[in-house]
């Protein structure tokens, strides 16, 4: 599979590459009780670099991450200063940062912000606020696609979404300050009903489609199909169970995983060692045959695994391997694997 192969975006104008990549590991937040994340300034910038000469072309990010930290390093990379048309940008609103009352000022940061706290807010002045925010931090003069994020995290969350966030976007869309629009959740279920109630071009749905949880297969995904939503894959390792060594322990949505995921993370590890498969690789490879998916955007804390995500997605699969999981109850029968 060809990590670099693009995937048009309905009618917007972005086409996104396969394989792009997240940025929460890179904001300098810790997840998972320590289990995942935490990398610093200088480490990080030096991994989006090289994601960039490497070739990868699709970068999401978010103000929630790190606070506004790794927007402010894909401003300080490569990024910033490429051929704006060579590369697509997604971030998302649903948070504003305001200055900490106590921290780093911004000229003690390397990150030049300083400490921002974020305040959860889906109305209209709001998301143009974060936007004309991420475009400062970003250092760039367009956003290609705006999530609205986890608008499920507050009692008033969807309401606000529905009656401003969305609306606001939209209007953004038609006026050409953006050119695709979504949300980006950790659930499938209030996406489904805004893919119902708007014109959505893209949804970042995160942990619930990958080898490991098909939560999001029978409904959302085909919902996502008849309307020709297009689907960015985020957590596609589930945080860390479908990359990391099973016998320490290994975290699922960013919290300690449960036995019963780790031995069933432990069966797919057996057959993908039968068939000479990086478990990873089928963890990539999995998500990225469904026709509603356009791209999965992995974290990376190093660049030997920024280097082993583009591998993951070209390592042959043979076919046997599928086939093998499917007998063993591990993957849907309906599942698209690859060819």
């Amino acid at each position: 599979m060809d990590p670099f192969a693009k995937v048009e975006i309905g009618s917007t104008g972005v086409s996104v590459p396969r394989l792009g990549l997240g940025t929460a590991p890179l904001s300098g937040m810790v997840l998972g009780d320590g289990l995942y994340g935490g990398t610093a300034h200088d480490e990080a910038v030096r991994i989006i670099n090289r994601a960039q000469e490497l070739g990868i072309s699709y970068v999401d990010t978010a103000p929630l991450y790190g606070s506004g930290r790794a927007e402010a390093r894909v401003g300080q990379s490569a990024f910033a200063n490429a051929d704006r048309d060579s590369f697509v940008i997604s971030t998302k609103i649903g948070r504003v940062l305001n200055p900490a009352d106590s921290g780093v000022s911004a000229e003690d940061d390397p990150d030049g912000i300083g400490d921002l706290d974020p305040v959860n807010t889906w109305t209209r002045d709001d998301v143009h606020r974060s936007i004309e925010d991420s475009l400062k931090r970003l250092n760039l003069d367009r956003i290609d696609i705006i999530y609205v994020h986890d608008p499920d995290v507050e009692s008033y969350g969807e309401e606000q979404a529905v009656n401003e966030a969305f609306p606001a976007l939209i209007e953004l869309r038609e006026q050409g300050v953006i050119k695709a629009i979504g949300c980006g959740m950790n659930e499938w279920q209030m996406p489904l009903k805004f893919i119902q109630r708007f014109d959505l071009d893209i949804i970042l749905l995160a942990g619930r489609y990958t080898l490991l949880d098909h939560s999001g297969l029978s409904e959302f995904l085909p919902a996502c199909v008849e309307r020709d939503v297009k689907i960015t894959v985020g957590g596609p390792y589930n945080s860390g169970i479908l990359a990391r060594d099973l016998s320490k322990p290994v975290t699922f949505n960013y919290e300690q995983a449960s036995s019963d995921l780790v031995d069933q993370a432990r069966k797919l590890t057996d057959i993908c060692v039968a068939h000479g498969v990086d478990l990873k690789a089928a963890a990539l490879q999995f998500v990225l045959a469904h026709p509603a998916i356009a791209t999965a955007v992995p974290g990376a804390q190093s660049i030997d695994e920024l280097e082993q995500n583009i591998a993951m997605v070209q390592q042959e699969i043979p076919a046997g391997l599928w086939s093998d999981m499917r007998s063993a109850g591990l993957i849907p029968d309906n599942a698209p694997t690859p060819e």
